[in-house]
């Protein structure tokens, strides 16, 4: 039996469209909360640190996601607290895999995304669909380069987050894999 494909996960623009100003109108519900990488750039007696970083999440988008053919991970910087912050909101395991970045938002070389190269490392030559907010056509072409299995990296508006028709590509990608 082979491994399904995975799909890695940012938060920020995918699952929680940030820039959205009608995510409540769509179903979304709005949470607050204080992630380690927020709360590292703002003065700790801050009002903004105090009343934390508002989080809009779909219920929906945990069965959803579940309901696809891969295997979940988590690859942004929320790293572990995924698991425990955004994961019980929308109804995901609170023990997803989880890319850890040895260092958030580095500059590349290349002008890639700072997630391109590790994630493709970290994907160790398995297929992937990576979900995210910051995916350029320069990361859609080095990945094709430099990973020898098939990839989709789909940008997700951070204005609408994950939308039908994402998990229809989603699931029509994985579909489309062969089963060697």
């Amino acid at each position: 039996m082979t491994s399904p494909p995975l799909l890695l996960l940012d938060v920020d623009g995918p699952l929680n469209p940030f820039r959205s100003r009608l995510a409540g109108l769509r179903g979304y519900t709005s949470h607050r909360m204080r992630p380690s990488v927020w709360l590292s750039y703002r003065a700790p007696e801050s009002r903004s640190a105090r009343r934390g970083l508002r989080v809009r999440l779909h219920p929906a988008h945990g069965p959803r996601l579940l309901s696809l053919p891969y295997q979940l991970a988590w690859a942004t910087t929320w790293m572990h607290e995924a698991n425990t912050m955004i994961s019980p909101h929308i109804g995901l395991p609170l023990d997803l895999p989880v890319i850890e970045w040895p260092e958030l938002f580095a500059a590349d070389p290349d002008g890639l995304s700072w997630k391109t190269r590790h994630l493709t490392t970290w994907a160790a030559g398995r297929p992937f669909a990576w979900v995210d907010d910051m995916i350029t056509p320069r990361d859609r072409a080095w990945v094709a380069a430099h990973h020898p299995a098939p990839s989709l990296l789909l940008r997700i508006h951070p204005r609408h987050g994950l939308r039908p028709a994402d998990f229809t590509i989603l699931r029509h990608w994985a579909a489309g894999l062969s089963p060697s």
